[in-house]
C-alpha cells in the first residue's frame, strides 16, 4: 500500500483488528499533525491520546515510542537508560519507507507495514490504565479508538512485541510534535 491510498489503507486496518477480534470505532476530522491539533478537536470517541515518536538511535535502529500525550518524554535519558547512545527523529522519507505513512499519522497501526520485529516498540505503562486509546488509522484526518488490550493484541500479531515501560522524566522532552 501506498501513502496516496488513504481509504484502501484504512480499509486494510480496519478489516484486521476485525479479524483479531478487536472492537473499534472510528471518526473524521480535519487533519492535525500534533498532539495539540489533536487535542482541540473534541472527539466523541472518549480515550486517551498519545504521542508516537518514531525514533531512530545511533546504529540505525528503529523504535517507536507509544506514550501517553501528556508523558514527558526525555530522549537523552531514554536513550542512556537503553544503552543506544542517541535517539533521534527520522526524516520523512525513511518513515514512509519503514512505517508507510506521513508525518502526522504515526501510530503503533502502521506497524503492520512492518516486517515482523524490525522495529522496537516502547508503550508507555500510563496507556495500559485508560479504557480507551485513541490513534490515528494511517491517516491524519480520523482517529480510531481501541482498548490497551487491543492495541497489544493487534502489535503481538504484526509480529512486534511491545515492551511496557514506565515513561516520565526531565531535562530535554519532545513535547505534542509526535502524533
Amino acid at each position: 500500500m501506498t501513502m496516496r491510498e488513504p481509504d484502501r489503507a484504512e480499509a486494510v486496518l480496519t478489516a484486521r483488528l476485525d479479524e483479531l477480534g478487536i472492537a473499534w470505532t472510528s471518526e473524521r476530522h480535519a487533519p492535525v499533525f500534533t498532539v495539540e491539533q489533536a487535542r482541540s478537536l473534541g472527539t466523541r470517541l472518549g480515550g486517551e491520546g498519545a504521542k508516537n515518536l518514531f525514533l531512530r538511535d545511533r546504529r540505525k535502529r528503529f523504535v517507536l515510542l507509544v506514550a501517553e500525550e501528556n508523558t514527558p518524554v526525555d530522549l537523552k535519558a531514554l536513550a542512556a537508560e537503553w544503552g543506544v547512545g542517541r535517539l533521534s527523529f527520522v526524516r520523512p522519507e525513511v518513515l514512509a519507507d519503514a512505517l508507510g505513512v506521513t508525518p502526522g499519522a504515526v501510530s503503533p497501526f502502521a506497524l503492520m507495514n512492518a516486517a515482523p520485529g524490525t522495529i522496537r516498540v516502547v508503550v508507555d505503562a500510563r496507556l495500559t490504565e485508560h479504557e480507551l486509546l485513541l490513534f490515528h488509522p494511517l491517516r491524519n484526518d480520523a482517529t480510531t479508538a481501541v482498548s490497551p488490550e487491543g492495541l497489544l493484541v493487534f502489535l503481538r500479531a504484526c509480529g512486534h512485541e511491545p515492551e511496557i515501560r514506565a515513561l516520565g522524566g526531565t531535562g530535554r522532552t519532545a513535547g505534542p510534535r509526535g502524533t
